[in-house]
């Protein structure tokens, strides 16, 4: 009875007019989340670390509400299903080290930065419109301190990735506002093909490098037309990690990257380009954990060439409640042709238990510069549950 309740939660907008309004288009979505109910017990059952077949699923709601400035005020409504699958080769006593992974995703719903706010960098980390659609497929495998994996991939799971930025709602505490912007990159919603390296000698030390193919494609026929041509160009990627444990146990993760794309259907000035980032994530105590972005790109060739990015995680602010995490950070897009937009993000997670976390969240966006023309300064607020099966 929970799930259904959540179904029609789900599928309807409301309105910055007050009313509620029923999708039927959505079929789609509507069967994913209903799968969700068999996908808790098949995920549970996926905990055995003998099964070579496990399962998960998470769906991500969130209600939306732009208070003032942008492009206008209201509410609206988005989610994001998950479905995900892994093959474990070794498990079925196949071979050691390889491994098959599947990830379909349904994306529905408003679109709070392209009708309300008009920001460049995206209020929302999951805003992509109505899509059903094969996310992720690849193969990897795993020979002593190197791992190898191809097939369809999200660049941003293994590259410019920040852990104590992912706790934020702000697409570019994610990754870099220069990777979507300045380039055509595959981070969603969209994903490419493509190979990636890497190679572990110590604990502490890890390289990795890999290319994709220059321009994903669309999401039009459930992203199962594939097509590699001289035109599409490519991307290429590397990046050094570091880690280390302080004393005290304070654990700390630098990464240093480099990219550059050719195409002819670049999003930048020139079919050539490329850029640097930092990433850091640095635990300052058993409660505080910090974070920061650094991108930079040539200004002659990219509209978007400095971001960065700083925050805080704060676990435990209240003493009854351990696990919630109160958040603060700032994502800074200097622009060329316009004013630069600020994002300020505070959010509270309020951890119900290890599957369900409810996150009020709250963005004053400084100079929205996603339209051509200047718009005020925008509130925005969210409320995002999560559901993890």
């Amino acid at each position: 009875m929970k799930l259904l309740y959540l179904c029609r939660l789900c599928y309807r907008d409301w309105k910055h007019e007050g009313k509620m309004e029923w999708h039927p288009h959505r079929k789609t979505s509507l069967i994913l989340l209903i799968f969700l109910q068999n996908a808790t017990s098949i995920s549970a059952q996926g905990k055995n670390e003998n099964n070579f077949l496990t399962f998960s699923a998470s769906y991500v709601g969130e209600g939306f509400a732009n208070f003032s400035g942008g492009i206008k005020t209201g509410l609206t409504y988005l989610g994001l299903v998950s479905l995900n699958t892994y093959f474990d080769a070794s498990k079925a006593h196949l071979w050691e080290g390889g491994g098959f992974f599947l990830s379909l995703y349904n994306t529905h719903g408003g679109t709070p930065a392209a009708d309300f706010v008009g920001d460049y960098q995206g209020v929302s980390n999951i805003e992509a419109g109505n899509h059903t659609y094969l996310y992720e497929l690849w193969y990897a495998q795993k020979f002593r301190k190197v791992k190898g994996i191809i097939g369809m991939q999200d660049l941003n799971v293994n590259y410019a990735a920040s852990q104590y930025g992912n706790s934020f709602i702000n697409s570019s505490f994610g990754i870099p506002s220069t990777f979507a912007y300045n380039i055509s990159s595959p981070i969603f919603p969209l994903t490419a093909l493509g190979f990636h390296l890497e190679w572990q000698p110590t604990e502490h030390f890890r390289w990795k490098a890999a290319i994709f193919d220059g321009t994903p494609e669309g999401l039009e026929n459930f992203h199962l037309k594939w097509k590699l041509n001289k035109q599409d160009g490519f991307l290429s990627i590397t990046e050094i990690e570091w880690t280390k444990n302080w004393k005290g146990n304070h654990s700390g993760s630098y990464k240093v990257g480099a990219y550059f794309h050719n195409s002819q259907d670049s999003l930048s000035q020139s079919q050539e380009n490329g850029g640097f980032y930092f990433v850091g994530d640095q635990t300052i105590n058993e409660h505080i954990g910090i974070f920061s972005q650094i991108a930079v790109s040539p200004s002659s060739k990219n509209s978007n060439p400095v971001y960065a990015g700083l925050g805080l995680n704060y676990k435990g602010i209240i003493s009854k409640r351990q696990k919630d995490i109160l958040g603060l950070a700032v994502a800074y897009a200097g622009l060329k042709d316009r004013a630069d937009e600020t994002a300020l993000e505070t959010m509270y997670h309020f951890i119900i238990n290890e599957h369900i976390p409810l996150i009020p969240d709250f963005q004053y966006i400084i100079n929205p510069a996603g339209q051509d023309i200047a718009l005020k300064n925008s509130l925005v607020g969210f409320l995002r549950m999560r559901f993890d099966f």
